[in-house]
């Protein structure tokens, strides 16, 4: 119960501790141009959602809903729709403060084809700013999906129209953002305060998320010197009487100096506030360091990264984790660990005491209450944490004229790759990079190279797999050749992996070493054998005489049975030799015999007549 009430009382005194701070709302005009009985400029407080037309104008009219007027329910139940017809103004819904969250007002509205939403205070007060729900209420949907401006409006103008509508007069108004934001020159200076804590609900999820979208646009207006950024890191300190306590031990650093909530509210489970902090610190360090060596846009890539490599919920919100991120974007850890410096000393940190003395506003901006918030050029942002809105903005804080031509145009590239490999995984060697250049930034992932699909985190490792993976780079194995000879590492019918050929040993990948089978009597060890290693081999002789068997590691003598070898040898060749010419006899007879055969048959045929015919002719004579 002490410890509750301790913490309740930490809490309080912090909340006091902000109230005495000054909070400024932002506000932009809105010029009513009929009918005469209102007609004037007012002003209104720009709602902290939906996305505000920053350096722009919108002109509408405004409706006053005759039912469902307090928007707490959608008009499609009560049969009412706002959407303009063909040619007709956009229309401005005006409706009662109260019962529901603006938000929902908002939402409701925008459904209902309203083109911006008017709320109407429902008493006599200086203006407020209206913001998101708190974060019990906070995982709604329909958040992230307002579009539509929304300006809060006092009682009496909010009076003033509602009986011009009665009376059936037509209230046309502009809502005019063109001087929302200050613009004096051709650059742009702009905050961003934010928390490196992931685990408190859909606003730490927006944050994130909007670092990611508009890490691409803050990078090229930043490299081509169109903007200053600086992050931010709200912290508060621990009062006095409360240093020693649990509370303030697990919730801050540098003896109570310097303070976060517990990221779960829970002091029993998960991290610290503290860690929080350090992380927070560690952030706005890195930021120093790379801003000193004239790359602060890399503040964005290790935010980023960190999001991703180094969770809370895996347990991974640490310094060894948070390390390897900043070693992935070639930043010097040691100048890190020098400006976070020892948060358990009793001494004062001056990154985090320059954050704490920049949260109380100065000029025309009011103190940092709200998270995430940004500032640009002194003036407080309000509205949607989206990259199209926040770039609008941002591009309204430019002197007309002088705007970079991201801010006349829709898309947004850069090859974040060039740029250290954009902190991503490389071998140069093979030049295979996991680096993938996108429309928002860069991933780092594992490629495909020449049908050989790479796995791994993309970040610190990648491994060919698979087949043909050792015609990349060798499959990322060991290779080397020597005496003439190469061996290799990479053994194609394995997926992946390395292993060191017979004759070596080691790790497969950085070290293959050269096994003396000699002196390790892993081969020709008989008693007759002589053996000499060579690079991957050995070679193993007998004595004179004798013939070495590798197969049985013996040696054996040769030389009777060289003699009977070659006799044999001789004897097979003079047996192949007569048995050709006895062929060849052969051949020749029957070929003679043959021809002979035949030439008789002929010669039979023909001397026959010869006979008769002298037979005949000795005959005829006698007559």
């Amino acid at each position: 119960m002490r410890e509750k009430l301790g913490f309740l009382v930490c809490v309080w005194l912090m909340l006091c501790g902000s109230s005495l701070g000054r909070f400024v709302v932002e506000k932009n005009s809105l010029k009513v141009t009929s009918p005469e009985s209102i007609k004037g400029v007012y002003e209104c407080a720009i709602g902290n959602f939906g996305v505000p037309q920053y350096g722009g104008t919108l002109v509408g009219t405004v409706v006053y809903p005759k039912s469902n007027q307090k928007a707490c329910k959608g008009f499609d139940e009560v049969g009412l729709s706002f959407k303009s017809r063909p040619g007709g103004l956009p229309t401005f819904l005006l409706i009662d403060r109260g019962d529901c969250y603006f938000t929902l007002k908002a939402w409701n509205a925008q459904k209902g084809g309203a083109a911006a939403i008017l709320v109407a205070d429902d008493k006599i007060e200086p203006l407020i700013t209206m913001d998101t729900p708190e974060e019990e209420n906070a995982d709604a949907e329909y958040l992230q999906n307002i579009t539509i401006p929304s300006a809060l409006i006092s009682k009496s103008l909010g009076d003033s129209i509602k009986k011009s509508l009665t009376g059936g007069e037509m209230v046309n108004m502009n809502l005019d953002w063109t001087e929302a934001l200050p613009h004096p020159d051709e650059r742009v200076e702009y905050e961003f305060w934010t928390n490196s804590n992931d685990e408190c609900g859909p606003k730490c999820d927006s944050q994130i998320e909007f670092v990611k979208n508009f890490k691409g646009a803050a990078q090229i207006l930043e490299q081509k010197g169109y903007t200053q950024f600086i992050p931010r890191y709200i912290t508060w300190y621990c009062p006095e009487a409360f240093i020693l306590s649990k509370q303030c031990k697990s919730q801050c650093i540098n003896h109570g100096r310097y303070c976060a909530p517990d990221p779960e509210q829970d002091f029993s489970r998960g991290y610290d506030g503290k860690d929080v902090v350090v992380q927070n610190l560690r952030q706005a360090c890195f930021f120093k360091v790379a801003n000193e060596s004239k790359k602060p846009w890399l503040w964005w890539d290790y935010v980023t990264d960190f999001s991703i490599r180094c969770p809370m919920k895996e347990k991974k919100y640490t310094k060894e984790c948070a390390d390897e991120v900043i070693k992935s974007l070639g930043v010097d850890v040691k100048k890190i660990d020098e400006c976070v410096g020892d948060t358990e000393a009793d001494v004062e940190n001056q990154v985090l005491k320059t954050e704490q003395d920049a949260q109380i506003g100065k000029g025309s901006r009011g103190d940092v209450t709200i998270l995430p918030t940004l500032v640009i050029n002194n003036r407080q942002y309000r509205g949607k944490l989206d990259k199209g809105a926040v770039l609008k903005a941002i591009c309204a804080g430019f002197q007309e004229t002088t705007e970079p031509a991201i801010c006349l145009s829709e898309e947004v590239e850069t090859n974040e790759c060039l740029e250290n490999n954009g902190g991503c995984w490389q071998d140069k060697a093979a030049n295979v990079t996991a680096c993938k250049d996108t429309f928002r930034g860069r991933v780092c992932e594992c490629p495909v190279v020449r049908g050989v699909r790479f796995v791994g985190d993309g970040y610190t490792h990648c491994e060919a797999s698979g087949a043909l993976r050792c015609a990349i780079n060798n499959g990322g194995c060991w290779k080397k050749t020597q005496d003439g000879k190469t061996y290799s590492a990479c053994v194609e019918d394995h997926s992946q992996g390395c292993k060191c050929p017979p004759g070596f040993k080691g790790d497969g990948v950085h070290t293959c070493e050269d096994v003396d089978e000699c002196k390790e009597k892993l081969a020709c060890q008989c008693s007759e054998c002589k053996c000499k290693n060579t690079w991957g081999s050995y070679e193993c002789r007998c004595g004179s005489g004798l013939l070495y068997m590798q197969e049985h590691d013996i040696c054996i003598g040769k030389n009777a049975k060289t003699e009977v070898s070659w006799s044999f040898v001789w004897i097979v060749i003079l047996g192949l030799a007569a048995a050709g010419v006895a062929g060849y006899a052969v051949y020749k007879y029957r070929i003679r015999r043959y021809m002979d055969s035949e030439i008789r048959a002929i010669m039979a045929q023909y001397m026959p007549l010869d006979s008769q015919a002298e037979v005949h002719h000795a005959s005829h004579g006698d007559i």
